[in-house]
């Protein structure tokens, strides 16, 4: 699974990890995340994101 980054702010979302502060489980891939779902350092939107 590809790892994303974050073109505003340079996080970078791993699949392996997650987003487990924001209810997002270990091994979701980037694409599967809900619409909705925000950058959890800035705010951004999925949009905002490129494969790293």
């Amino acid at each position: 699974m590809d790892k994303y980054v974050c073109d505003l702010c340079g996080y970078v979302y791993d699949p392996e990890v997650g987003d487990p502060d924001n209810g997002i489980d270990a091994g979701t891939d980037f694409n599967n995340l809900p619409e909705d779902w925000k950058c959890p350092i800035c705010g951004a939107s999925k949009e905002d994101f490129s494969k790293e």
